[in-house]
């Protein structure tokens, strides 16, 4: 009696030490234990540097990717290629004014903007903060560089202006023939950064800089004592024809439904300025590590896991598109997506891009993360990282939420830099990443169907998303079937 007694009593003791913890726990427990991620993002930060589309830098990260992937414990690693219209690096720019004061500007050009040959003593015009009736009280500003004026970023609001407010400025200055645009940077400090105001990886409009904050400043107050300034200015960007570079993807394979999939997704691509640290090399190394983190539990979803990192992002969100439309004939069986990037500020909870429909599950979904306090969902679409295609695919869509930290102040600057990375931070959100996307796999009932091209047209108005890709000049894209579901 005591033997069968045993024997019964074996399996219940043995899975309560291997399998006492619920699947989910498991991942975090697993993703939050010692790992080379630390020693994978030094490599690609310190080591690569910034990694722009087209160049040697960007080619070595997608190797770095390859590898790590295999490294921790992969079922299958491929790249898959795209092209982008237009190469572009910068050159030595320029600009000083010569007169009638004589005093040299920090400039760094605007990414994807044109090139222009050296000018000299061109009239600098203060052209405030480009609005409308800005414009319309500086007179005649043909020829000119007009020097915009910007607010000190301190909130994302800040940071979604900064980008919202640009279109209509230089579709202005173009109208009205001037030279060129500096606008004001939004860091203190003389701190510079790099943008584009580009949305598909194109040649803007104009040629445009961006201006230490502490000299537009110098600039302004000799405008206002009533002095006509002039500068010279040399704007000599490399700008040439379409360029390949290349989304790096992993896979685990699902052991029910492995033709269904979720997508854990960052981007590898970077500004060159820094090593590209929190935007969004942290993140790239996070995909990396929840793969390992899942890969060691020796779970299997029920549904495969593609972990995926994504090019061309600081271009136009290119990497994700092209992943979107070249995978559009599976994306009915894509059961979710989870993207993260901001650096390494707490995570609150996700964005489920506009989908009321889905909060009943995924409330239940990220449960596991009240211990991280990051169970908050919101109802936004949400714009500006690599789940938007996905999204206006009409797949459900987990967009980390996070506070700002000290993302903003070294958002795409010479200082995002592997120094700036809270790593115990950084395992936690790996945690939750790796949670997440396992959960949604591996959940018997799926998140949320895919909306049909109505149903997400209408969920745009509602969110007021409509709007702002009117601004961005989008919204004709989406009409016209180039962007996002066809029906």
């Amino acid at each position: 009696m005591r033997t069968a007694k045993l024997c019964l009593l074996l399996p219940v003791v043995l899975a309560g030490v291997a399998f006492g913890q619920a699947p989910v726990d498991r991942v975090i427990s697993e993703a939050l234990k010692p790992s080379s991620i630390e020693a994978n993002l030094e490599k690609l930060t310190d080591q690569i540097g910034g990694r722009v589309p087209g160049t040697a830098a960007m080619q070595k990260a997608v190797d770095w990717g390859a590898a790590a992937f295999k490294v921790a414990g992969a079922d299958s690693v491929h790249t898959e290629n795209f092209t982008i219209q237009a190469s572009w690096a910068e050159g030595a720019t320029e600009m000083t004014v010569v007169a009638p004061e004589r005093f040299k500007l920090r400039v760094v050009s605007v990414a994807w903007a044109p090139a222009l040959a050296a000018q000299q003593h061109v009239p600098i015009i203060d052209i405030g903060e480009g609005k409308t009736e800005d414009f319309s009280k500086a007179g005649t500003v043909s020829g000119a560089v007009l020097v915009v004026h910007t607010h000190e970023m301190k909130t994302w609001d800040d940071l979604f202006a900064e980008y919202l407010n640009a279109p209509g400025i230089i579709e202005r200055a173009r109208k009205a023939k001037a030279l060129a645009v500096a606008f004001q940077s939004t860091r203190p400090h003389d701190l510079l950064y790099r943008h584009t105001n580009a949305t598909e990886g194109e040649i803007d409009r104009l040629p445009m800089v961006i201006v230490a904050r502490e000299d537009a400043d110098r600039v302004a107050r000799l405008i206002a004592s009533g002095q006509k300034l002039f500068a010279d200015l040399a704007i000599p960007s490399h700008v040439g024809g379409p360029i390949q570079t290349a989304n790096v993807v992993a896979e685990l394979r699902g052991s029910e439904k492995p033709d269904e999939f979720v997508v854990l997704g960052a981007h590898l691509d970077s500004w060159e300025l820094g090593t590209g640290a929190l935007d969004n090399g942290c993140n790239a190394a996070l995909v990396i590590d929840a793969l390992r983190a899942i890969k060691a539990t020796g779970l299997r979803p029920r549904r495969s896991m593609r972990f995926i990192l994504f090019s061309g992002e600081e271009e136009g969100l290119l990497g994700s598109h092209a992943y979107a439309r070249s995978h559009r004939s599976e994306l009915d069986k894509a059961a979710g997506m989870v993207v993260f990037d901001s650096g390494t500020g707490r995570v609150t909870g996700f964005s489920l891009g506009g989908r009321k429909d889905v909060i009943p599950a995924a409330t239940s979904l990220v449960a596991p993360l009240k211990q991280f306090d990051a169970t908050t969902l919101t109802t936004d679409m949400s714009w500006g990282t690599d789940h938007f295609d996905f999204m206006l695919e009409g797949v459900p869509t987990f967009m980390a939420n996070q506070e700002e930290a000290n993302y903003l102040i070294n958002y795409h600057a010479s200082s995002d830099t592997f120094d700036k990375v809270d790593f115990p931070q950084l395992k936690k959100h790996v945690a939750e990443a790796a949670a997440l996307s396992f959960a949604i796999a591996d959940d018997p009932v799926r998140v949320g169907p895919r909306l049909t091209h109505a149903q997400i047209e209408q969920t745009m108005v509602e969110t007021h998303l409509d709007e702002l890709m009117k601004t961005f000049g989008t919204w004709q894209a989406w009409q016209e079937g180039k962007l996002g579901r066809e029906k």
